[in-house]
């Protein structure tokens, strides 16, 4: 077993859970199962309907989560179309075209930064590396117009990415006085989602959420999830993870180069 590490940042991140082609489209509070893997998929050029094996492999995977900045809920009043003949406006999926605008309100997390530690089989780890070093599609924050700042692949081939993030990746916090934090000395509370807990014993404060992000079928008319358990836990990281604003970016390309040194 082998895995990676991505930070998932950007100015808008938004990953859907709950809605498909409606009025409302929602966002969960972090990058969904079903969005990373679909990320895989999309970096090695699989289309929507891959066969059950791609599924099966990468069922494998196993993700934690550590919320740098949990970022802020935003929504979008959205209009496609309107206003022009009906043959110039929006296309529907039937092929026929909508006289009227289409109107959703689309939910994004602004300002959101995730670490994500990815464990699996090495050689699956290893053709995702291979893909997102090279993608035959862009990885994106859950929407296409969702583009992901540098450095997104932070590290490949490690051994324990769990521990990397408990004790090595420099935090994306927020400046001081923001959602809470400070820059006082000691330990930073850093809050986590486990598929499987890798501490000791899971904590008795943990939070343990039911989410459906699983991924069984991407076809585009017949997509179908099922459900997991995630545990929410908040893990105390050494006060030198946290550098200052000015010399975060350069922490973390340091961090990602390590590597190849």
């Amino acid at each position: 077993m082998s895995g990676l590490l991505l930070r998932l940042a950007g100015p808008l991140q938004s990953w859907g859970e709950r809605s498909a082609f409606s009025p409302t489209r929602d966002t969960a509070a972090f990058p969904t199962r079903s969005a990373l893997i679909g990320m895989f998929c999309a970096a090695q050029g699989r289309s929507r309907d891959a066969d059950d094996d791609t599924l099966a492999r990468h069922a494998e995977l196993e993700f934690t989560v550590r919320i740098d900045r949990p970022g802020v809920r935003l929504i979008d009043y959205h209009t496609v179309g309107g206003g022009q003949p009906k043959h110039l406006t929006a296309a529907t999926s039937g092929g026929d075209h909508k006289g009227d605008a289409v109107i959703t309100r689309r939910h994004y997390l602004a300002d959101a930064v995730f670490t994500v530690a990815v464990s699996g089989p090495d050689d699956t780890v290893t053709a995702i590396a291979t893909a997102l070093h090279q993608p035959h599609w862009a990885p994106y924050l859950g929407r296409r117009s969702c583009v992901p700042d540098e450095p997104f692949l932070l590290r490949t081939c490690v051994d324990n990415p769990v521990r990397e993030l408990l004790q090595r990746v420099p935090l994306s916090l927020p400046e001081a006085g923001e959602q809470g934090h400070s820059r006082q000395a000691g330990d930073v509370p850093v809050d986590f989602l486990w598929e499987t807990y890798h501490q000791h014993q899971l904590p008795q404060d943990a939070v343990t959420l039911t989410v459906h992000d699983v991924p069984l079928s991407f076809a585009q008319h017949s997509r179908s999830h099922g459900k997991r358990l995630v545990y929410r836990t908040t893990e105390r990281l050494p006060a030198a993870l946290r550098p200052d604003q000015a010399s975060l970016h350069q922490r973390l390309i340091d961090y990602a180069q390590e590597e190849f040194a």
